[in-house]
């Protein structure tokens, strides 16, 4: 039934729960799993501002080393996993990718980290879960 699956993740609470739903599922599909993050540049201007350089590179390290992370509890169940940290609009990003490796499904969080408004969809999930053109899980 699954063949790829795209989790994105920025390492909150849903975020984990997509992954640990990810990891199962591909599991028992025998799928690969391609996970990402992604540096939301538009949030800290322009990368050529010092300030502004040295916050989007400790973004990018967080999320390569949650990457890192993820990939070797996927390797140590069997799983095949690649990673990606990339640069701009989060549900831009999840689209582009999800097309580029023509994923299955999308498991994403329901929530981020920036979300404030609880037990709320997150705007990235739910721009996600309205315009994507494959099925979506939310965790």
């Amino acid at each position: 039934m699954y063949d790829t699956i795209l989790v994105p993740t920025d390492g909150s609470d849903p975020a984990n729960r997509a992954v640990e739903h990810t990891l199962e599922l591909a599991d028992m599909y025998e799928a690969d799993v391609h996970a990402m993050y992604c540096v939301e540049t538009h949030r800290y201007g322009e990368p050529a501002l010092s300030s502004a350089e040295i916050v989007l590179e400790r973004l990018e390290e967080q999320g390569a080393a949650m990457l890192e992370e993820l990939a070797d509890r996927a390797d140590n169940v069997g799983i095949d996993c690649t990673s990606t940290v990339c640069h701009g609009q989060p549900w831009e990003e999840i689209y582009k990718k999800a097309d580029e490796i023509d994923a299955d499904l999308i498991v994403i969080g329901f929530q981020g980290q920036s979300h404030e408004r609880h037990g709320k969809i997150g705007s990235v999930a739910e721009r996600v879960v309205r315009h994507a053109d494959r099925p979506v899980l939310t965790a």
